[in-house]
């Protein structure tokens, strides 16, 4: 095929937005039951519902959740640790009430928790004493949710039982093979679980309860997640003590021990429940997952002689570790190849794609393959991305064109993104514009240092980092300067409205549910996050002049470009009145604005019709704003003031 000349933002591209959200489903949690494999799904085209699904040996794969059942939980608000399996029967929290329900091979959904105001997640299944241990979220009273330990009966027939409580938060409750101890991590405002947790340590009594409970490691400014017991009973966990997310066990003396120290992360945030990194293969082989500068590694340890061996895949992210004698399940995806559930046979090292986020196959020759970068930002330091050139092989641009830039600033902002394939970002590439995918100063991934960056400096280094992205690729002169633009959700969606706000880089922005008022937020959100903002702002009421200094609300007097805003009307982490405060004053300023209101929708949104609609429509603002022809008719979105 020939190929034609187009301007940047007008090439003809075959990954088009209902392509993307007909072929694509989310992949969750996978558990290993015996012989079967279990996962979730997340269907945009079920208007967002999650379905725990089942591999047998033999190969046969069925949904076990059948129709209307959602299975989500609701703790800490971003959920996690929805269900799990034992022999076949599998527990899971429905989205609509937030009960437990046990549902047997065969059988339809049967509850085991009351019609109450709880909430329930990361269960563990002590089958010697036919109960699950979890965390529960309890509503019941006024104020703030009370999160705990609690023991439930698998049948549901007695009164659930308090195990621990008295700490802001609760996560991980795990058992010892013998039934006869139980670990658990915990965390106190205004702490999150990457500043500091504590690790402790109880005896299982005869008659399910716990006794002689201790601190073994932990403290304000040590970040521990994933305790694990290996097969033989030794208690593993990660910790970033070293300045690094790394593997370390207790001895029976009750020194802890570094297995594997090493400049990586083994670890991740702890945003929600149940993530895996490391699995035990057996008592003396340990799978496990690290990145460094933003890619992912598997590799496998020896626990007895502590030696780290490299595994070679052909994936760049890799998580969701779930091991079996012979056998390890995880999350893989690249830079060029959808996200997919994998079953690595370890005595072969044969691959086995169990399933795949989307059944599309698309032509490389339509998709940017993204260059790790390191540039320079403010204080003489180095921030991290991702760049990803232009790529349609049907067309090239008009001699002398440079590309315009969409930056993309991720949600946390304690979090990171990846090379993993992302179809939303080649939908903007084989279109003509370039990518910057920013892992600014307080990203994860890089340690703790890195991480800490973040620290008070919110709405400051992160908004550096992405200008000094976009201003780095314009100066190399991969990018025009003219053209830049920038978006991002939840955290990001704050960080864009403060680039926008702030600074004078970029032409035009997209806001995903993000945050426009500080003060809003710190007063106005989930008991998880409640005091999220203490480290990344400041103590409020205290500091009140950093909250109002860094909020772009107040400042709409410095905003000169466009803006679009896509919102679920829905959503208790960023509520939409933030959004329309913003967006009613850049109507007063006759600055050019559109604003989408999902019905329904939440924080983040899982509907197809809206995901496909707010792809088409930041890419009709900018059309309208750089004045360029979309090669395929979009249906319009309203713009104010243009």
């Amino acid at each position: 095929m020939a190929v034609s000349t187009a301007p940047y933002g007008s090439w003809k591209s075959p990954i088009t937005s209902e392509l993307i959200v007909a072929g694509t489903i989310g992949l969750g949690q996978v558990r290993l039951d015996g012989e079967h494999i279990y996962w979730t799904e997340l269907r945009p085209t079920e208007a967002g519902r999650n379905v725990v699904v089942c591999r047998t040996a033999s190969g046969k794969v069925s949904d076990r959740t059948p129709a209307p059942w959602n299975v989500r939980t609701r703790v800490h608000e971003y959920g996690g640790g929805a269900y799990t399996v034992h022999q076949g029967t599998v527990y899971f929290s429905n989205f609509a009430d937030q009960r437990l329900y046990r549902q047997e091979p065969g059988s339809d959904p049967q509850p085991i928790t009351p019609e109450a105001s709880w909430r329930y997640a990361d269960a563990v299944v002590d089958a010697g004493r036919n109960s699950l241990i979890c965390v529960r979220e309890d509503h019941t009273g006024s104020g703030e949710a009370v999160n705990e330990i609690v023991r439930l009966s698998v049948d549901g027939q007695s009164d659930p039982v308090v195990l621990v409580r008295g700490r802001d938060f609760y996560a991980s409750p795990r058992l010892s093979p013998d039934g006869k101890h139980l670990v658990w991590f915990c965390w106190n405002h205004p702490n999150m679980p990457w500043d500091g947790t504590e690790l402790w340590l109880a005896e299982v009594t005869p008659d399910g309860g716990l006794a002689n409970p201790r601190q073994i490691a932990g403290g304000e400014t040590e970040s521990i997640v994933q305790p694990e017991w290996s097969p033989d009973g030794v208690l593993y966990f990660i910790s970033d003590r070293s300045g690094w997310w790394n593997l370390y066990r207790l001895q029976t003396s009750g020194e802890i021990e570094a297995v594997c120290p090493k400049e990586a992360e083994f670890g991740f945030p702890q945003w929600i429940f149940a993530q895996s990194n490391y699995a035990f293969e057996s008592a003396t082989r340990l799978i496990c997952t690290y990145s460094r500068e933003g890619i992912s590694y598997l590799a496998s340890l020896d626990t007895q002689t502590l030696e780290l061996e490299p595994i070679s895949l052909p994936y760049t992210e890799i998580g969701g570790i779930h091991a079996s004698p012979g056998q390890v399940v995880f999350h893989a995806g690249s830079a060029l190849t959808p996200g997919a559930i994998v079953q690595l046979d370890l005595a072969t090292g044969n691959l086995t794609t169990l399933r795949c986020s989307s059944d599309l196959t698309i032509e490389a020759g339509y998709l940017s393959t993204p260059q790790v970068i390191a540039f320079p930002t403010t204080g003489g330091l180095t921030a991290y991305g991702f760049f990803y050139p232009p790529q349609n092989q049907d067309f090239v641009a008009p001699a002398g064109e440079r590309p315009p830039l969409l930056v993309k600033s991720h949600g946390g902002p304690t979090a990171a993104t990846s090379t993993a394939f992302n179809l939303k970002i080649q939908y903007w590439t084989s279109r003509g514009f370039a990518v910057l995918d920013v892992n600014y100063g307080g990203s994860t991934g890089y340690g703790r240092a890195y991480r800490e960056r973040l620290k008070g400096q919110w709405g400051i280094v992160d908004v550096d980092d992405c200008v000094n992205g976009a201003t780095y690729l314009a100066e190399q002169g991969l990018v025009d300067g003219d053209r830049l633009v920038i978006d991002g959700g939840s955290a990001g969606g704050y960080t864009t409205l403060c680039a926008l706000t702030f600074r004078d880089t970029f032409k035009a922005g997209a806001s995903y549910y993000g945050v426009s008022d500080l003060e809003a937020l710190a007063t106005d959100t989930h008991k998880f996050e409640a005091r999220y903002l203490d480290s990344l702002i400041g103590p409020y009421p205290e500091r009140k002049d950093l909250y109002i200094a860094r909020s772009p609300i107040h400042f709409t007097q410095q905003l000169s470009c466009p803006v679009i805003f896509f919102q679920g009307d829905e959503d208790k982490i960023v509520p939409p009145n933030q959004a329309e405060m913003m967006v009613n004053a850049l109507r007063a300023k006759q600055l050019p604005v559109a604003y989408v209101l999902y019905e329904g929708e939440q924080h983040g949104f899982r509907k197809a019709e809206n995901i496909k609609r707010t792809l088409d429509g930041e890419f009709y603002f900018y059309s309208r704003v750089f004045n360029f022809a979309p090669a395929e008719a979009i249906e319009p979105v309203l713009i104010d003031n243009l």
